[in-house]
């Protein structure tokens, strides 16, 4: 049943002088799973983050969470409706503290949860530090902190571990499985890093130039030929 899906996107299409980003694109993620979201640049996958979140302009069909079509919502409003999301690039303040950025958050949500993400994501010894006098692995972590504020239902996630070394990557992509599990938080995953991908991702959905190209689970997708030559490479 459409309830059962956290979030849906049902024919988003969305075009750029002729170049179809999203061409009639529909996906559907159950509710507690996290779906990995890869494909070359240029597949179209920050694009649907957009459209998902509420942040695109000119775009066609419909969007949906827990059955409720949220296409009419401005991004503020599905983010107060639960949808949250990150970017490729740190939505942060550098000369803002740690905390001062996460209680600026917390205004607007129902569950001021700042403490709890602080202790969760290791930012708590960081409170007091200004975002750019911290690492780049922090930075992504306290993005990724400003993105769990209030707790949301649906966290859509563009390269949440862009930039980091494989350790960093994998213990980021570890936290964020346990949260989603103890939180009953859906994600939806765009990510480079296919060994990320592969060890967290519930199911993967394959874009290809506005297309979906293949969806299944991690095993299945490693046994489509044309998956693997093109994105994967021998070593997933």
């Amino acid at each position: 049943m459409a309830e059962n899906y956290a979030i849906e996107g049902i024919d988003l299409t969305r075009s750029f002088s002729g170049f179809f980003a999203l061409n009639g694109v529909s996906i559907a993620v159950p509710r507690g799973e996290i779906r990995g979201l890869i494909g070359p640049n240029g597949a179209g996958k920050s694009t649907l983050i957009d459209v998902l979140s509420g942040r695109a302009a000119r775009w066609s069909g419909r969007v949906k969470m827990f059955g409720e079509d949220i296409s009419a919502m401005s991004a503020q409003q599905r983010r107060r409706s639960g949808v949250a999301r990150s970017f490729q690039r740190t939505n942060i303040f550098p000369d803002l503290t740690v905390l001062d950025q996460l209680e600026i958050a917390a205004r607007a949500a129902e569950i001021p949860n700042v403490d709890e993400i602080m202790s969760e994501l290791t930012l708590t010894a960081l409170a007091h530090k200004r975002a750019t006098d911290t690492s780049y692995g922090d930075q992504r972590r306290l993005d990724l902190a400003l993105a769990l504020i209030g707790r949301p239902k649906v966290l859509l996630l563009d390269e949440p571990a862009a930039g980091l070394s494989i350790k960093e990557s994998l213990d980021l992509a570890h936290n964020l499985r346990d949260l989603a599990a103890r939180w009953g938080v859906t994600v939806l995953l765009v990510e480079h890093d296919m060994e990320v991908v592969f060890s967290i991702c519930d199911r993967i959905t394959v874009l290809h130039l506005g297309n979906i190209l293949a969806e299944g689970t991690p095993a299945e997708i490693r046994e489509i030929p044309e998956v693997v030559t093109a994105y994967l490479g021998s070593t997933v």
